[in-house]
């Protein structure tokens, strides 16, 4: 099958870093000017040195609809604050309103497990109470696990248990049934 990596800029680590000291930031000021509002800040968990091409966008705008789709069934109110389409990569800034941060967290979780794309997406939830982003666990929920293997996704990570190639080829595998056949 083909592969959707065949295109794009490859990003080192100085530029991935970069970007998340700039998404660091915006989620800062944006909870600072809404303290209020819940943050949901989406990007995709993408592999190797290429982290956005046309394919990764349009990846990103199908799995961006059906959590916005999400997000309105909850009955509160969100807006987009801000969206990214960087060569490191497509993300997405959602304030949410009028509903609790944990019912917002349980549904970026199903989302997350439940979409067929969803293991591809990695959406924190942040408040302007807490230096971090509301963890599964703090919710009880199971960690998330591998693209490939079903463990847990950080000790895959962590110890590069399966290559760079590998993961690519799931992504391009699930990009060309889920996104590209409709």
């Amino acid at each position: 099958m083909k592969s959707i990596f065949t295109e794009g800029e490859a990003q080192g680590i100085t530029a991935v870093l970069e970007s998340k000291e700039a998404r660091v930031r915006l989620q800062k000021q944006l909870l600072q000017k809404e303290p209020h509002a819940v943050l949901v800040d989406v990007k995709l968990n993408i592999p190797g040195p290429i982290k956005n091409n046309r394919n990764l966008t349009q990846l990103f705008e199908v799995g961006c609809k059906t959590l916005e789709n999400d997000l309105k069934e909850l009955q509160g109110s969100f807006s987009v604050a801000a969206r990214w389409n960087k060569v490191t990569g497509c993300e997405n800034f959602y304030l949410v309103e009028q509903i609790s941060p944990y019912r917002v967290k349980e549904a970026t979780v199903a989302f997350e497990d439940d979409f067929s794309l969803g293991r591809l997406f990695d959406a924190d939830v942040l408040i302007a109470k807490q230096p971090e982003a509301i963890s599964r666990r703090q919710l009880g929920l199971p960690v998330r696990r591998c693209f490939i293997c079903q463990r847990p996704a950080k000790i895959c990570s962590r110890s590069r248990r399966h290559s760079v190639e590998d993961l690519q080829k799931f992504i391009s595998d699930l990009y060309f049934k889920e996104v590209h056949a409709k």
